[in-house]
């Protein structure tokens, strides 16, 4: 269910100057962020907490998923090119998941390694704080990643569904209707983190056991589903 052939491709297309310039940006800004409030405010475990989840995980995680999702497959379908790949003896589904596994590696990379580091010069890792929301990013990075390859594979407005989700529906929505948290990636993840944190630090609207169910199921669905696309569409010539 892998080929490197295609991970290469995908990784060379996510990676290219243009989009791996806008990919260093919110990273870069997230450590500047971080420098900043450490110098001016020395260590506070709750400004950690306030930084890393409002920025890096309301913000950079799910638009970096929207970058690397959409583009492992997206420009691809846009602009024709797919059908040299599909015409090629690959699987559909092994193009799916392998574009996937590339999404999911170029996301984490750039979202929680940098959450890492920002945790670490906020506040050394106290209270885990640094540590736990690392743990979110990467979960919400699988998810993220799942979700919008998924919108790529189905729709030609994909970007802009993926942005309207990220930074209506999760930012917008999830801070003034309590209902639609249930169904944020962003809420799953940070289960998992307040798990991990110190008591107080980290609160999620979605409980463990939920939230690692939806996290699972939403990924699988989302794979399965594009996958599934991807077999329907015919190559011209094609029966």
């Amino acid at each position: 269910m892998y080929n490197p052939t295609v991970a290469r491709l995908t990784y060379r297309a996510l990676l290219g100057r243009r989009r791996a310039a806008v990919l260093f940006i919110l990273p870069g800004l997230l450590l500047l962020i971080a420098a900043t409030v450490r110098a001016f405010n020395g260590v506070d475990d709750q400004i950690a907490a306030n930084v890393l989840g409002g920025f890096a995980i309301a913000t950079m995680v799910p638009l970096i998923g929207v970058i690397a999702g959409t583009g492992a497959i997206g420009p691809e379908i846009d602009d024709g090119s797919i059908v040299y790949l599909l015409a090629k003896p690959v699987k559909r589904p092994t193009i799916i998941v392998t574009k996937l596994i590339v999404a999911i590696a170029v996301t984490m990379a750039f979202a929680a390694i940098p959450t890492l580091v920002a945790g670490l010069i906020l506040n050394g890792n106290g209270q885990q704080i640094a540590t736990a929301y690392t743990v979110a990013a990467l979960v919400a990075s699988i998810a993220y990643s799942a979700l919008f390859l998924l919108l790529g594979t189905v729709s030609r407005h994909a970007v802009v569904i993926g942005l309207v989700y990220a930074l209506v529906w999760e930012t917008l929505f999830g801070s003034l209707v309590p209902g639609a948290r249930t169904l944020s990636v962003q809420q799953w993840s940070l289960a998992l983190a307040e798990k991990i944190s110190g008591e107080g630090m980290i609160a999620s609207d979605v409980g463990l056991p939920l939230a690692v169910a939806l996290l699972v199921g939403v990924t699988l669905l989302a794979t399965a589903y594009a996958g599934q696309k991807l077999r329907t569409l015919k190559l011209a010539g094609e029966e």
